[in-house]
């Protein structure tokens, strides 16, 4: 079961879509928001969960003191998941703006007018290195100065290709998925 680790709305269980989505594991994800907040960049942040599937990254910043998510999924089965997940959290929490959208993550990119200071990238395995570049390309714009891009991919993969406003952090494995962290310069 996918849950919200930690912060007001910690233990609320997620649904998870039958199909067509990998959520990330508690594991990663109590060690990714370890390190999200030793860096005390989670209170007030604007985030961005592309390709969200559950919407389980962003809404567990929105648990944690973001001001707001955007929760992007083009597939409407995950879609109508994220949105009930959002439902919840934004119950439990009452107060941090959620917004979910139904489209790709390169259309909303696209269309989006916002600023951004946090942003998750977890494309299905099947999205090539080419289309992962095009999508960094068009958020680079939207990313606010000092901003941190989380990309999540198989450890298989090669380390995505960046814009050179984003600068490498770090890199992370857990088995058979790899984080890599870039910032906004």
């Amino acid at each position: 079961m996918t849950r919200i680790i930690g912060g007001v709305a910690g233990s609320l269980g997620l649904a998870v879509p039958r199909s067509g989505t990998r959520p990330t594991s508690d594991r990663v994800r109590e060690s990714l928001f370890g390190a999200l907040e030793g860096r005390d960049v989670l209170h007030d942040a604007r985030v961005v969960d592309l390709y969200a599937g559950s919407g389980a990254l962003g809404l567990e910043c929105i648990s944690r003191g973001a001001a707001s998510a955007d929760l992007v999924e083009s597939a409407p089965r995950s879609a109508a998941v994220t949105a009930q997940n959002a439902r919840a959290v934004q119950h439990a929490v009452d107060g941090p703006t959620i917004r979910v959208h139904r489209t790709t993550a390169d259309g909303f990119l696209r269309t989006s007018t916002g600023s951004f200071d946090l942003a998750f990238l977890d494309p299905p395995y099947d999205l090539d290195d080419a289309g992962l570049t095009g999508t960094l390309h068009l958020l680079t714009p939207r990313l606010a100065h000092g901003a941190i891009v989380i990309v999540e991919r198989s450890s298989r993969s090669p380390e995505p290709r960046v814009p050179g406003e984003l600068s490498p952090d770090r890199t992370k494995r857990y088995g058979d998925t790899t984080l890599w962290w870039y910032t906004r310069e």
